[in-house]
């Protein structure tokens, strides 16, 4: 479950086309407050400006997907939430990010505290090349906690991700036995395995058959309940059947032919995808390009 007290430590020496109704289909617990928000939010990698003037606030609890064709920058932004860019030589970020009312960029934020409370599903799943058990483990063993019960920690986060049954006589296999869609699964219990707050999922679709996607999305939903969670696809039918609100990124070219990813509006996910207030995001949509 998630912590109780979800503020960042400041101190760096503290740790099937169905579209979604409204933001009313998950808890309506803290429909209004934003966990994370940006404000002017750019992005430099060395002088290119990738993305431009970012405004957007992602509600508690709730699915955002963010949307929009190849080099829109939408992969960029998400990674700024946990600083993930911070490894990327050359990038910058302008602007500010505010978890929970907290600076992320700070000076005296602690990093590595971002990144648990802040975690990433990645495009590709990523296991370590250790058991199954291990696997989730890590992470609570990495950051020293100190826990009753390894095994029920283990436990609890296979079943969150719905993989425990399929696991629960093979924990000490190796994780690259199993399929692809269990990979990623359990990249997502190993992510909730350490208590985020935010689940950040990049395409963790992208390299999945259909039954191994529904099993995902089916997963996205019920763990809204207790997290909050944005997501950047390119399939809109997927961001149409599981996102409480959708935010579609396009690409502007400058005078000098210069692309700059660009937010041109974030909304109910229902309005985005039937009545949207930008032309642009009509013609995305509809296939007019993208």
């Amino acid at each position: 479950m998630t912590e109780s007290t979800p503020d960042l430590p400041v101190s760096v020496s503290a740790a099937s086309g169905a579209i979604a109704d409204s933001d009313e289909s998950n808890n309506t617990d803290g429909a209004n407050e934003s966990v994370i928000t940006t404000r002017d939010l750019s992005v430099f990698y060395g002088s290119y400006q990738a993305v431009r003037n970012v405004d957007m606030d992602f509600g508690k609890n709730r699915i955002t997907a963010m949307i929009g064709p190849s080099g829109c920058g939408k992969s960029t932004v998400l990674r700024c939430f946990n600083r993930m860019n911070d490894l990327i030589a050359g990038a910058r970020v302008e602007g500010t990010i505010t978890y929970h009312g907290q600076d992320v960029y700070a000076d005296d934020v602690d990093t590595i505290e971002v990144r648990r409370r802040v975690g990433m599903v990645f495009q590709k799943p990523n296991p370590f090349p250790k058991s199954i058990y291990d696997n989730i483990a890590y992470g609570p063993r990495v950051n020293g906690w100190k826990v009753d019960s390894m095994d029920d920690v283990v436990e609890e986060a296979l079943t969150r991700a719905a993989l425990w049954d399929e696991v629960k006589d093979k924990l000490k296999e190796s994780a690259l036995a199993l399929s692809g869609g269990q990979q990623q699964r359990l990249c997502i219990a190993r992510c909730i395995a350490v208590q985020p707050d935010v689940i950040l999922m990049d395409e963790p679709c992208a390299s999945l058959d259909p039954i191994a996607t529904s099993k995902i999305e089916d997963l996205m939903r019920e763990l809204a309940g207790d997290y909050t969670i944005i997501i950047v696809t390119h399939n809109m039918q997927q961001a149409a059947r599981v996102s409480d609100r959708t935010a579609f990124f396009t690409a502007d070219v400058d005078d000098h032919g210069v692309r700059h990813g660009r937010l041109v509006e974030m909304d109910k996910t229902k309005t985005i995808f039937t009545n949207p207030s930008d032309p642009r995001t009509e013609g995305y949509i509809s296939g007019r390009f993208g």
